[in-house]
């Protein structure tokens, strides 16, 4: 299982925290967010391909071509503004 977690707004939007998500198909963040896309609704709002979405895989941040792997925790965020 790969291990999906929410931040801020995300989170808040969603109405979930935390997942966990069948590994079949999965090889990179990018077909993580693809899956999660399907959702329709929310989920296709947030995670639509012209959304900014930042990423860490195992509290490492990486891009939309890191791998992911059975066992993974991924992070999906929001980008955060200073001020």
């Amino acid at each position: 299982m790969i291990r999906v977690l929410y931040f801020a707004s995300f989170r808040e939007r969603l109405n979930i925290d935390s997942e966990q998500v069948q590994p079949e198909g999965i090889g990179d963040v990018a077909s993580l967010l693809r899956l999660l896309r399907q959702r329709e609704g929310v989920w296709s709002e947030i995670f639509a391909e012209d959304q900014i979405v930042m990423m860490a895989v195992n509290q490492e941040m990486v891009d939309l071509y890191a791998p992911v792997k059975d066992g993974d925790e991924v992070a999906l965020f929001p980008p955060v503004t200073g001020g």
